[in-house]
């Protein structure tokens, strides 16, 4: 892996976590029926972050959970019901759900997601915040909530390390090899 660039260091990440709880509260009117769903595995360190700066602008708990989305990928065969996920604590009917993930790239994990989401309850919507938006749709996917915008080319890519799984918090842009 070649190092490129270092696109946010611990305080940027998190400047962008702040901005992003503020324009979550801000567009949802308060925090009322809403609720976060970090997707696996760096999703969730992140949502629980979202949700502690929530907390210390609105003075209320929001309800977090990690879901794990590997079985609803359509580039996996398996049964999609074995989804370990664990949403099932939230009831999700009329919620305000944000799916909460490190890296946008081609919007298949996102629409994995929803798809798991729908299997558990039908939520009355569903908005996405991402720290790292690079581009490469394949599918009509955009994000509501974006720390950084990166334009990147296929051969690159984006490596989110947060303190919580890698021992310390930084994105980087490495070159593939």
């Amino acid at each position: 892996m070649i190092i490129k660039n270092e696109l946010l260091d611990e305080k940027a990440i998190d400047r962008a976590l702040t901005r992003i709880a503020h324009e979550i509260v801000e567009r949802n009117k308060g925090v009322e029926n809403l609720c976060l769903l970090g997707i696996k595995t760096r999703g969730l360190p992140l949502a629980k972050r979202l949700a502690s700066k929530i907390l210390s602008i609105e003075g209320e708990e929001i309800p977090f959970a990690e879901i794990d989305v590997t079985n609803y990928r359509d580039d996996v065969t398996s049964d999609k019901h074995a989804a370990k996920m664990a949403i099932f604590s939230l009831n999700l009917k009329d919620k305000k759900v944000v799916l909460v993930d490190d890296v946008l790239y081609t919007g298949r994990t996102v629409r994995a997601a929803m798809d798991a989401i729908m299997d558990y309850g039908r939520p009355a919507l569903i908005q996405l915040a991402v720290l790292v938006d690079r581009g490469h749709r394949e599918l009509p996917i955009r994000a509501d909530f974006v720390g950084k915008n990166l334009p990147t080319s296929r051969n690159e890519r984006v490596i989110v390390n947060l303190k919580e799984v890698d021992g310390r918090d930084i994105v980087l842009l490495t070159e593939k090899e």
